[in-house]
């Protein structure tokens, strides 16, 4: 009987094992995956592709830093400035990329960037800027941030502000003349009154994710609001009477590089490497790219994106505006003050 309760807990242990490596847990933003890929990824590897989601970077960052929480999943996809915290937590991994040939597709610009310098913990999935979905018949719009925080511009609208902490204050910071990574007190208590003005207002609607805000704003529940640019020109796409436009503010704005991880305790680290070089193929790149609207990190991916969004300058702007972006950094002990910022803007 010993023996045979010995053999059940063997087999137990060995089909959970098998279980595992037969799915992959990924966690990443909503509306961010062409739903044909996971299905063409299991059909080549036989493995499954559970999907949860975020839709802003703090929210990631409880779920993995929950107890255990690094465990539920193998793959994240995560904003740039996240690797640095994430790495210093401890909950992601470094990558073994003799597992991912296919990070030889990424584009140099990408290759040991600011946030993972070392290239050892990150793949770039997507990148792009953020900026304002309008409607374009909104009287007076001009292309600046004072459209969404200045109480006093003239133009009517009703407004939407982005629910990332990051995102947001960037802005407001941009529009200040400031630094975006600034520890600077004095820099953040301006931008936090120029958050609290900005939503004192009847124009102001609240906070929403991306994806929401965008297609708000085209189906005319709002006017304007702070987007990232694929989640504009996927609303744009849907909205046939070609009603709203994007734009990134002439006080310029932010870049943002959207990346693969895998966390410290992956429960299928080798199906999350997988994975990771399956998106990495040019051809699912593309197909990525294409789908979701976003500029995709991957030369080999290139040739194979559609014309007009190569053409596009909302997805890949032109030189003289990506002299006006920055990226997001790891601000270090000045988090706090910038959580405070956001926690008085959120609440008041």
């Amino acid at each position: 009987m010993k023996s045979a309760v010995c053999l059940l807990c063997v087999l137990s242990a060995l089909c959970g094992s098998i279980a595992n490596a037969a799915e992959i847990k990924l966690l990443t933003w909503s509306d961010y995956i062409d739903p044909e890929i996971p299905k063409q990824f299991e059909q080549k590897t036989g493995i499954a592709v559970k999907i949860d989601v975020y839709e802003e970077t703090e929210a990631m960052m409880a779920k993995l830093q929950a107890a255990g929480g690094d465990s539920q999943y193998d793959v994240v996809v995560v904003t740039d400035h996240a690797i640095p915290v994430l790495a210093k937590l401890g909950l992601i991994r470094k990558l073994d990329l003799l597992k991912i040939p296919n990070a030889k597709n990424v584009d140099k610009q990408f290759v040991s960037p600011p946030y993972d310098p070392k290239g050892e913990y990150s793949l770039p999935y997507q990148w792009g800027t953020v900026g304002i979905i309008y409607r374009k018949n909104l009287a007076g719009f001009e292309p600046s941030w004072k459209m969404i925080f200045d109480p006093d511009h003239v133009a009517p609208g009703r407004v939407l502000m982005l629910d990332s902490m990051r995102d947001t204050i960037g802005a407001a910071l941009k529009l200040n003349g400031s630094d975006v990574n600034t520890r600077k007190p004095d820099d953040l208590k301006k931008t936090m009154q120029t958050l609290l003005t900005g939503k004192q207002t009847p124009r102001f609607m609240g906070f929403d994710g991306s994806p929401s805000a965008a297609k708000k704003v085209a189906s005319g529940e709002a006017d304007l609001a702070i987007v990232y640019n694929g989640d504009a020109l996927n609303a744009m796409r849907e909205d046939k009477n070609h009603a709203c436009d994007y734009v990134v503010p002439d006080e310029g704005s932010i870049i943002w590089v959207d990346t693969m991880v895998v966390t410290s305790h992956a429960p299928n680290a080798g199906g999350a490497h997988q994975f990771i070089d399956y998106i990495l193929d040019a051809n699912v790149g593309a197909q990525l790219s294409n789908y979701i609207n976003y500029a995709t990190p991957n030369a080999a991916a290139m040739p194979r994106i559609n014309e007009e969004s190569r053409s596009n300058p909302r997805i890949y702007p032109p030189a003289d505006q990506m002299k006006r972006l920055s990226y997001l950094e790891d601000v270090g002990d000045a988090t706090s003050v910038y959580d405070e910022v956001w926690t008085a803007a959120k609440s008041r």
